[in-house]
């Protein structure tokens, strides 16, 4: 599995979950917490890519989202 999400793919999996849902970042299995998503930077050019800024936490993930991701529980 390839580790670059391109934005194409990003929002085509966005679009099969409810709009109105908050969206996090899961960041870490050995420290997994919810992260708030801040702002969005698109660097263009050749090299070019979209930055997701992280925000700050909201708490631990839930077992259900660590086993979905194959993290291990805390």
């Amino acid at each position: 599995m390839s580790h670059k999400i391109t934005v194409r793919q990003l929002i085509h999996q966005l679009q099969t979950v409810d709009p109105d849902l908050p969206a996090y970042l899961a960041i870490n299995p050995d420290w997994p917490h919810a992260h708030y998503i801040d702002r969005i930077v698109e660097v263009p050019g050749p090299n070019g890519a979209v930055y997701l800024a992280e925000n700050g936490q909201e708490g631990v993930l839930p077992p259900t989202v660590r086993t979905e991701l194959g993290w291990a529980a805390v």
